[in-house]
């Protein structure tokens, strides 16, 4: 299946579309003022250490601490493997020392960043392991003779002063020894300017950034599938095609500048698709249509018939909508970048067939994620419990903030029931004071409604108290807002 990659650049942020016949697939943004930061690695300092937790908190000069679990303490053995670390953290680091760290996951919401002091450094071909005397092959590489044949080839040039490790990713398959080789005088190269950077600098000191999401795009997207990589700003063409030319040269060629009058991704119909991506409603081709609920916890997808009516009978019906809405998920997912716990509520099937090939279509659909996605099957209550790694904010997280209205309900009171809350507050605040009038500032909506359908429990509340109550609109007021005051 062909695709392309769109590359959208502006002095504020760079977003990238990856296209596939037709269809936007992946969405990436990255902005210039919360740049991602996983893959970069910094020179922490230990500002605290929790035994309970068994984790400490670093400094590694961000706004919030990041976090550091003692399972992603690095541990060197005797042989040159490395092993779980054996010891607890509060032996292993303490307060005030001077660490190198990864990130591993950026900050979400109100988590910092979490770090490994393993540390990897990715090439085109490969991925460094500084740490670790180990050879490993991409597990999409499924056949044990071009496994071997790669570690063959990368062993022949590696230089004879190696001590690191290397993990060959899976757009190696068809590498040469020349581009093996280039990647790793690379790779060192970066390794030794990170070690001498380490040594002269504070703590808190950033040491290597990770390339920007445009040069990713290069390293990480573009692969046998891609046929065109355009770019709509001349700058990052001309960086793109310098930075191809030397580090991936097999998609040099790719690259393209865009410069026709109609934005790039309006004539690809981007924009209208970030739109959907942030609805919570997906519709189906079918008729039918997903709910999308994203919560701190996890995800929940809901999937309804809606107007489908297409099938033979109802079961074969289900059976097609649930089919559709496998691999609308797939492509969801992607799209908004969900990550954690995702639970999918599929229309209930009776036949077993009919379920087998459901999550079948789903386990193929989500094969061409690039993040790493566990499925459990259906649960005893017919629901998919799955899993997607999550590094990077959603797209919701990064274009989109809590709706001060509702404060991320979904839903705000009714008029009515703010009337029938004023009143119970007016009550209350007669029984401990007596002023001369009350007077209720509310929106236009809850003032409409007191001086009609309301206008009777008004007059009676007044008469019970004893005292007046005016009413006045405050246009800045939201629905629920209102206050009482005491003249």
């Amino acid at each position: 299946m062909t695709e392309e990659i769109l590359i959208n650049v502006t002095p504020q942020e760079t977003r990238i579309a990856i296209v596939q016949q037709g269809a936007v697939e992946e969405l990436h943004v990255e902005r210039t003022v919360s740049r991602g930061r996983v893959g970069n690695i910094y020179l922490g300092k230990v500002v605290r250490v929790l035994p309970g937790m068994q984790s400490a908190f670093i400094d590694i000069g961000l706004e919030r601490a990041a976090f550091l679990h003692v399972a992603d303490i690095w541990h060197p053995r005797a042989d040159g493997h490395t092993q779980p670390a054996p010891l607890p953290i509060e032996r292993t680091v303490f307060e005030g020392q001077a660490l190198m760290v990864q990130v591993t996951k950026d900050p979400i919401g109100t988590k910092g960043a979490r770090l490994s002091t393993q540390i990897s450094i990715a090439g085109r071909t490969l991925v460094y392991l500084p740490q670790e005397p180990h050879i490993g092959v991409s597990q999409k590489i499924e056949s044990e003779t071009e496994r071997e044949a790669i570690r063959a080839r990368l062993g022949a040039v590696l230089p004879p002063d190696e001590k690191g490790g290397y993990i060959v990713r899976t757009i190696a398959e068809d590498a040469s020894s020349e581009e093996l080789a280039n990647d790793v005088a690379y790779l060192r190269k970066a390794w030794a300017t990170i070690q001498a950077r380490a040594q002269r600098s504070p703590p808190a000191t950033l040491l290597f950034r990770d390339l920007d999401l445009a040069q990713r795009a290069l390293r990480d997207f573009a692969g046998e599938h891609t046929i065109r990589i355009q770019v709509d700003s001349r700058e990052t063409y001309d960086k793109l095609a310098a930075f191809a030319g030397e580090y991936t040269p097999a998609v040099a060629g790719l690259v393209q500048h865009y410069a026709g009058e109609r934005p790039l991704f309006d004539l690809y119909h981007v924009e209208s698709e970030i739109e959907k991506a942030l609805s919570r409603r997906v519709d189906l081709k079918s008729g039918g249509y997903l709910i999308i609920d994203q919560t701190e916890a996890m995800t929940t997808i809901d999937v309804n018939t809606g107007g489908y009516v297409g099938a033979r009978n109802f079961e074969e019906t289900i059976f097609k909508t649930n089919l559709e809405a496998a691999q609308t998920i797939a492509r969801q997912l992607r799209l908004r970048n969900l990550g954690g716990i995702i639970i999918i509520d599929f229309i209930d099937m009776e036949d077993p067939v009919h379920r087998d090939a459901v999550l079948g279509e789903l386990r193929k659909a989500l094969a061409r994620d690039r993040t790493r996605v566990t499925v459990n099957g259906f649960s005893q209550l017919g629901l998919v419990e799955m899993t997607r790694k999550r590094t990077r904010e959603s797209l919701a997280h990064i274009l989109c903030e809590t709706c001060p209205t509702c404060q991320a309900r979904g839903q705000i009171k009714t008029p009515r029931t703010l009337c029938y809350e004023i009143l119970r507050e007016i009550m209350r605040e007669a029984r401990q004071f007596n002023p001369r009038e009350f007077r209720v500032v509310a929106s236009q909506a809850v003032i409409d409604l007191f001086l009609e359908d309301e206008s009777a429990h008004l007059a009676m509340l007044s008469d019970f108290i004893g005292k007046p109550v005016s009413l006045r609109v405050e246009p800045s007021f939201i629905q629920e807002q209102y206050d009482i005051v005491l003249m």
